[in-house]
């Protein structure tokens, strides 16, 4: 069994993992310091290709290749934007880095901005997280107070980063990158067209970088420790580590920082397995297909594995559910999500959302009508790619999968009732109207 590999989580625990001694004292700020001073931003970019580092935001677009997007010759102001809004249901990894090691957060930024040019960085989390923005505060504070955020840093003449933690309101549709920008401006967190991509046109309309916490976290320990040791771990496709997120029917919920290529089988043995027969399992957060168990449990965790199967590791969030589950009901529960966070801007999501909540509580309520499963799997169809952004995908994704792994639920549901298919009162009962 693949056993984890705690780079990023290797202090999380211990008391006052947050604050900058306790990262001092892990050798925090060293391979920045050698990055900056030792090497040219275009050495700095093309380290990162070498290395094959990916976003671990849910895209996984090659970290480096982003950076090289940004315009070299310019004097416009660019700006970095990490996204630390997590809203994605079942993910939970950027938390806990936020949380209890946000120094390395700050190291990363570092390296990031002297790759780019960058002079100003703004961190974006999500308003549910009270103690991670309090974390991160203080730890800008303290990087402040030893010169490792402001004016030449690392004696670096002219070599000044400023930076903000900016926090948002809850709203999910903040987590996609042009949303969080249009929300860092003061407006509605509205997706915006691309292109023009972020990296020409992105934060107040100059050129943006945005990368997820996790990825730029990790950083510091690929600079530091070196290409061959970062790319020992994983796959060819996908080298490195990834936090995954684990959580639903299993004993021990948590985040796993494992190299990519685990298998979901592992991950589920590591977690402690369950009593009970499994019968799905999410295996990139909400808004990624399901897939059936038994047959997935082989499945690679790396940025092909999931895809090949018919879903995607999108946040590395997996979910585990038993034989207990109803997936008529697991399914309007996602579907209630998505309604209530859909920003309004695009007709398909805006409409589409709410008729198929309105479809899965009849169903699940014993109420469905022939016909109610194609008319779903219509909204899902006349949705998907046809929005701003992905949010479509997001809640059309599952109607596919949920309706083609289990359609017999669906269909038993519409003959039968809900309390004879499965023989309880489902949770959509609950929510008449």
């Amino acid at each position: 069994m693949t056993e984890p590999v705690k780079v990023l989580t290797e202090f999380v625990h211990e008391d006052e993992s947050w604050t900058i001694d306790r990262y001092l004292r892990a050798g925090g700020y060293e391979a920045a310091r050698k990055a900056c001073t030792e090497m040219q931003p275009e050495e700095i970019i093309d380290f990162v290709k070498r290395s094959g580092l990916r976003g671990r935001g849910g895209a996984g677009f090659p970290t480096g290749l982003k950076w090289s997007f940004v315009p070299k010759d310019t004097d416009r102001p660019k700006f970095l934007a990490l996204n630390g809004d997590e809203s994605e249901p079942g993910t939970f990894k950027d938390r806990l880095v936020m949380e209890r090691w946000p120094h390395s957060i700050i190291e990363g930024a570092l390296i990031a901005c002297r790759a780019v040019g960058i002079s100003t960085v703004y961190l974006y989390i999500r308003g549910e997280m009270p103690l991670g923005y309090r974390r991160l505060v203080g730890a800008v504070k303290e990087a402040y107070d030893r010169g490792f955020l402001g004016k030449n840093i690392f004696g670096i003449d002219g070599f000044d980063v400023d930076m903000t933690i900016h926090r948002g309101a809850g709203a999910y549709i903040c987590g996609e990158e042009t949303g969080m920008l249009s929300s860092i401006e003061g407006g509605r967190g509205y997706p915006k067209l691309k292109p023009p991509f972020p990296a020409v046109s992105g934060l107040f309309g100059m050129p943006t970088v945005v990368n997820n916490v996790v990825t730029i976290a990790y950083l510091p320990y690929i600079f530091g420790r070196g290409i061959e040791w970062w790319r020992s771990f994983g796959t060819e496709k996908s080298p490195g580590l990834m936090p995954y997120s684990v959580s639903g029917h299993v004993e021990r919920r948590g985040v796993y920082e494992l190299p990519l290529g685990v298998t979901l089988r592992e991950l589920f043995e590591l977690a402690g397995g369950w009593s009970r027969p499994m019968k799905a399992v999410i295996p990139g957060g909400s808004s990624s297909k399901v897939l059936r168990l038994p047959d997935a449990w082989d499945v690679p965790m790396t940025f092909e594995g999931p895809m090949e199967a018919g879903s995607m590791l999108g946040s590395a969030a997996v979910v585990f559910m038993d034989e207990t589950v109803c997936m008529v009901d697991a399914l309007y529960n996602l579907l209630r999500f998505y309604e209530h966070e859909s920003c309004g801007q695009c007709t398909p999501c805006r409409e589409g959302t709410g008729w198929s909540v309105k479809i899965v509580r009849r169903i699940a309520q014993g109420k469905g009508r022939p016909g109610d499963i194609e008319t779903l799997l219509g909204i899902a169809d006349q949705a998907i790619g046809k929005t701003i952004c992905v949010f479509a995908e997001a809640f059309g994704w599952p109607i596919q999968s949920y309706v083609a792994l289990f359609r017999d639920e669906f269909e038993a549901y519409i003959r039968k009732g809900a309390h004879v298919a499965h023989g309880a009162q489902p949770q959509a009962a609950a929510h008449a109207g």
